[in-house]
């Protein structure tokens, strides 16, 4: 599923094609995603210039002058850029025309994904409860060491829930909590906070190194210019189970925690 760095460099990418771009028809081939696209998209969209392409947690903002599309890719899900009139492969749900020439394609295998519509985006019902972005002032480890009082839930479903901070994903979680040296198995409440001041640092560091990186390229994800991310080439151990520790040599042990694959070095976290 794309994470934080994956949606950002998907933003990165289409922002400067689609920013002061008027929309001139919207297509859409298939409405039965996660939840239906609105059936008066089309109307809504199509004549409105887009002012911002914003971000919030996993949803990508497409900002028009009234209005904003929420889009968020699912499991399978990319948006690239094609011109106008290529023929649409399966799978290829929705076409947004601008007036330039090039059309920002929605691709969904899975059809796990959504694009919504809403006149005030930050209060819809999907997005009004999230907690604050991990690159921001609004995070730090101070606030982690808060919330995790009284919390007996293991550290890293802790640090993925989205009311607490959003964007940090399994593969995030997985590299932060090996980086600041946490055992992801430990309850949220035993650790000190010195611990989270430090996981806190390597929770920024990570996603910024992804960002920068475009992303980590596993199973569909794609980036907005069309290129695979590379971040996967600087995980230390996630999807490695059963492999030598790149720090001590010990073998990486791999477990289940909230459902998720957890892998994590017995040596290096305690």
């Amino acid at each position: 599923m794309p994470e934080l760095p994956e949606v950002e460099t998907t933003r990165r990418g289409i922002a400067p094609h689609l920013e002061g771009q008027k929309v001139s028809r919207v297509i859409v081939r298939e409405r039965r995603l996660r939840w239906p696209i609105p059936e008066d998209l089309d109307v809504r969209l199509s004549g409105q210039r887009i002012v911002q392409v914003d971000r919030r947690a996993k949803y990508l903002l497409i900002n028009a002058e009234v209005g904003t599309l929420i889009s968020h890719l699912g499991m399978s899900g990319n948006l690239r850029l094609v011109d106008i009139g290529l023929p649409a492969a399966k799978h290829e749900h929705v076409d947004i025309e601008l007036e330039s020439g090039l059309a920002l394609r929605y691709t969904d295998p899975r059809r796990f994904g959504a694009m919504l519509w809403s006149l005030d985006p930050l209060n819809h019902e999907l997005l009004a409860r999230l907690g604050p972005e991990p690159l921001t002032e609004l995070f730090d480890g101070e606030r982690l060491f808060q919330l995790s009082r009284g919390r007996s839930m293991a550290v890293k479903p802790f640090i993925m829930d989205n009311a607490v901070v959003v964007g940090v994903g399994n593969i995030y979680a997985t590299e932060a909590l090996f980086a600041a040296g946490i055992d992801p198995r430990r309850e949220a409440k035993g650790i000190s906070r010195a611990r989270y001041l430090q996981l806190a640092i390597e929770i920024k560091r990570i996603l910024a190194a992804a960002i920068e990186r475009g992303g980590t390229t596993l199973r569909d994800f794609i980036g907005g210019d069309g290129q695979p991310g590379y971040f996967q080439q600087e995980l230390f151990v996630y999807g490695r189970g059963g492999e030598h520790c790149k720090v001590c040599g010990t073998g990486l042990r791999e477990i289940k925690l909230g459902q998720r694959a957890s892998v994590y070095c017995p040596r290096c976290q305690r």
